[in-house]
């Protein structure tokens, strides 16, 4: 009797136990069939550095996983007027690692190499444009995929040029561009404007990385490689950067060591109290979002001139480029891929990258007509002319450019170093870099 309850006992908890066994597995292929789990969504954390296209970008993440309901995606931006590349040595430091994230080149794929997955076997790797790759190339792998391709030089108001009697077309020289800012000047209080120019000197990545670039790119032939293998730097171009530096510094909005990248494109250039800002393509959505008439009709791109050398040819680069943790999850690694693909060779994400972004892409298989947006066009056609030179910053050794040259840069015009102080300091520390 005794054994007759315990059978029964034990026949009762095993049909118990069936049941629930069948419940789970019936909640499982339900799900199966209808909502993903949680254990098949996947998260891709993007840390980036434009600023100026972070909503449109946040947008686009939005509408892609609402195409892509098993994924997941969160971006921090950080850029403008902080570091990019010390807040992402944070962000890895912290152990919060990003699945994709942003490098520069050579130096930058050096620094992160352990962290870089090969892209290589993705469609937008096969369809880069020639030579936007050479930067993030590692033997046989390919180890970032280009942001877009960005122009710079000097911004001008074209209303403000047309005022004084200035055309811009006949700027074709240092010489020319000085009697140009001097007559901005003279006129300035009937032109309406506060100074010629807002030079940003206190964000030093407009002066150590993008000013510094165009009179250090003839000496490297134009090429982020030579750059990246250089063990010395002479400035042999040192004479016309120090004329181009103090034409902005003495014809600027004061002080200009503490003047920062909004103040410059926000506040002064596209509320037009500046003639002149250099800067690049990048801004045309800032300024669109303060005057859009401004921005469609009224601002041009001048070269910035290099004495001695060319003084009509516009720095045209790859900014940045995308990279992904190889250490993340497979499923991450493979879905960021994906999203990368999707964003720049689909037909949807090129309609994106043309008319939401404002990028001039930098991968074959885009009309090149349908660039939307002014200085775009006018870098587009620079490009087409060949009239550029190369981005050589992104192999400049790391942090050199902004945390060295940038504060030099800082130090001389508010007076605090003779530029022949500015260049032995600056190439004893590029030697120093590459010696370690």
């Amino acid at each position: 009797m005794k054994a007759k309850k315990v059978f029964l006992a034990a026949l009762s908890l095993f049909l118990l136990l069936s049941v629930a066994l069948f419940g789970c597995s019936s909640s499982n292929s339900s799900n199966d069939s209808g909502n993903k789990s949680s254990d098949d969504q996947v998260t891709i954390d993007i840390f980036q550095f434009k600023v100026e296209f972070k909503d449109q970008f946040e947008k686009v993440a939005k509408q892609y996983e609402k195409e892509h309901p098993g994924v997941k995606i969160n971006i921090t931006t950080v850029g403008g007027g902080e570091d990019y590349g010390a807040a992402l040595k944070s962000k890895f430091a912290s152990g919060d690692e990003p699945a994709i994230f942003n490098v520069g080149g050579p130096q930058d794929v050096e620094d992160w190499l352990d962290k870089l997955a090969d892209l290589s076997d993705t469609k937008a790797a096969s369809l880069a444009l020639e030579g936007t790759l050479d930067g993030v190339k590692k033997g046989d792998q390919i180890l970032g995929l280009p942001y877009n391709q960005e122009g710079y030089g000097l911004i001008y108001n074209k209303e403000i040029f047309k005022k004084a009697g200035i055309d811009p077309k006949n700027i074709k020289s240092f010489s020319d561009l000085e009697n140009a800012v001097k007559k901005l000047d003279k006129e300035k209080k009937s032109l309406g404007i506060d100074a010629v120019f807002a030079f940003p000197a206190k964000e030093t990545w407009v002066t150590g990385l993008h000013l510094s670039n165009v009179f250090l790119a003839p000496e490297f032939d134009s090429n982020v490689v030579n750059a990246f293998n250089a063990k010395t730097v002479e400035f042999k171009y040192g004479d016309a950067m120090k004329k181009f530096i103090d034409l902005q510094n003495k014809y600027s909005v004061q002080p200009t060591v503490s003047l920062d990248y909004s103040q410059q494109v926000e506040e002064l250039f596209s509320t037009g109290r500046v003639a002149i800002i250099q800067q690049g393509n990048w801004v045309y959505n800032s300024i669109a979002d303060i005057d859009p008439e401004l921005a469609e009709k009224n601002i041009g791109i001048l070269p910035i001139p290099i004495e001695g050398y060319k003084e009509d040819v516009i720095p045209v680069g790859v900014p940045m480029y995308w990279a992904v943790n190889k250490n993340k999850d497979e499923k991450v690694v493979k879905e960021s891929k994906k999203f990368l693909d999707w964003l720049y060779t689909s037909d949807e994400g090129k309609e994106i990258i043309l008319n939401e972004f404002k990028f001039i892409p930098a991968y074959d298989g885009y009309d090149s007509s349908e660039i939307s947006d002014p200085l775009s066009k006018e870098i587009y056609d620079y490009a087409q002319q060949g009239k550029t030179i190369g981005w050589v910053f992104m192999g400049y050794p790391t942090g050199w450019g902004m945390e060295k040259l940038g504060v030099n840069i800082q130090k001389y015009v508010s007076g605090k170093m003779k530029w022949d102080e500015l260049i032995a300091n600056s190439k004893k520390e590029w030697e120093e870099a590459r010696n370690k």
